[in-house]
């Protein structure tokens, strides 16, 4: 029998314009011929160590590693920790892959009612009891305080009774914090880093690629305790990402190190796109509720999670049973299937991504970033109608097959 071919990822949305101030950041070092140390040279770790110490946590530069990008990073922590992973589900679909190709198992553990990002702690706790039963070591807990594929923020007292939880099976914790800056309504919702609640304990990571680089510059981030066994983990890490031989590239080093640096521009940049991105996620969602889903209200970033299982018997109608079928029909509005982000294949559930909602034109998606509402711009009025309209003929009362 021949094996079964891995299911296709869809094309991510082309993301917003590149900052003018960035570009010219990146051109004027095209030049430079080395590549970055492995781990990052100081100029960078020291611009990140500003950057966390602006979000109240203290950081030296030789508690810093730099990547080119957020799977490279996660793939040297797990090699690093050299033990099973514990991932919250949903979670993104960026966290299990290293593990698995490492070899080294993943158990997940569901997540509230509430919110995304981290697993329920008596969840968590009896996953981590079952992997210990069955021969497996649990060494990491990965989470988000501003999480893909929900779009939620946990709350503080949820996380801290996740943090405790880890905290007593003896887990590292790798916060990843990657959109804790595109919070929709900054003084509406507060976010909360692990590394806050237990120092000693917590890796924090960031992919600039989120909120200040552009998406095809890879950089990533990953914070370190300055404890001792802070400093042992981050040594196993950059032996792991010296072995990959893949070092971020010098001129986005260069350019990500401005970045960090948040001159006014950067800043500003980084406000539209929270700005932008929390007009259209909410409008997204109340186009997926008043259609029957349930949705979490999205907070941080561009995404938001529906669950059309209250709609299965319409759906099935239209042979639409599980989420690969749904992310298929959904595709236009770069949908992907729960089954991505470790979730039932069997459940009704998909991400949608608001950045599909910019346009593929350049000039579209600057007007959207400088319109006082995007809301107004036809294109997106069209998208979001379209939208509405497909999940409507999609849950239309109809005979399901056997009906009289």
């Amino acid at each position: 029998m021949q094996p079964t071919a891995p299911d296709p990822q869809p094309d991510p949305p082309v993301g917003l314009p590149v900052l003018p101030d960035l570009a010219a950041h990146l051109s004027a070092a095209a030049g430079r011929t080395e590549a970055e140390p492995p781990g990052g040279a100081v100029p960078l770790r020291t611009a990140a160590c500003g950057y966390w110490e602006r979000r109240g946590l203290e950081t030296a530069p030789e508690d810093v590693l730099a990547a080119p990008g957020l799977t490279p990073l996660l793939l040297a922590l797990y090699a690093a920790a050299d033990g099973a992973v514990v991932l919250p589900r949903p979670c993104s679909a960026s966290y299990a892959p290293p593990a698995r190709l490492l070899g080294r198992p993943v158990h997940l553990a569901p997540v509230p009612a509430e919110s995304g990002g981290m697993p329920d702690p008596f969840a968590l706790l009896e996953t981590v009891r079952r992997a210990r039963m069955h021969g497996d070591s649990p060494q990491l807990l990965v989470l988000s305080v501003a999480d893909d594929p929900t779009g939620t923020c946990p709350a503080p007292e949820q996380l801290h009774e996740v943090c405790e939880a880890a905290a007593e099976e003896g887990l590292w914790v790798l916060s990843d914090e990657t959109r804790r800056d595109l919070l929709h309504d900054p003084h509406d919702t507060v976010v909360l880093s692990p590394a806050e609640m237990l120092p000693d304990e917590v890796v924090v990571l960031t992919d600039l690629r989120a909120t200040l680089t552009p998406a095809a510059w890879p950089a990533a981030l990953a914070r370190f305790p300055g404890t001792r066994g802070g400093t042992v983990l981050r040594a196993a890490a950059l032996e792991a990402l010296t072995a990959l031989g893949t070092p971020l590239p010098g001129p986005i080093a260069c350019a990500a190190a401005h970045a960090l640096g948040e001159p006014d521009s950067v800043r500003a940049r980084t406000a539209a796109i929270a700005r932008v991105y929390g007009a259209l996620a909410a409008a997204l969602h109340h186009t997926v509720t008043e259609a029957g889903a349930l949705c979490r209200p999205p907070h941080s970033g561009s995404h938001l999670y529906a669950d059309l299982e209250p709609l299965r018997r319409p759906l099935a109608a239209h042979g639409i049973v599980e989420s690969t079928a749904l992310e298929r029909r959904l595709a236009p509005w770069a949908a992907r299937g729960g089954h991505r982000f470790g979730d039932d294949p069997r459940a009704l559930r998909v991400r949608l991504d608001a950045g599909a909602l910019l346009g593929a034109d350049p000039e579209l998606r600057q007007r959207v970033l400088d319109a006082p509402d995007p809301l107004e711009l036809p294109h997106i009025t069209e998208a979001l109608t379209a939208l509405s309209r497909a999940l409507s003929q999609l849950t239309a009362s109809a005979s399901a097959p056997g009906d009289g």
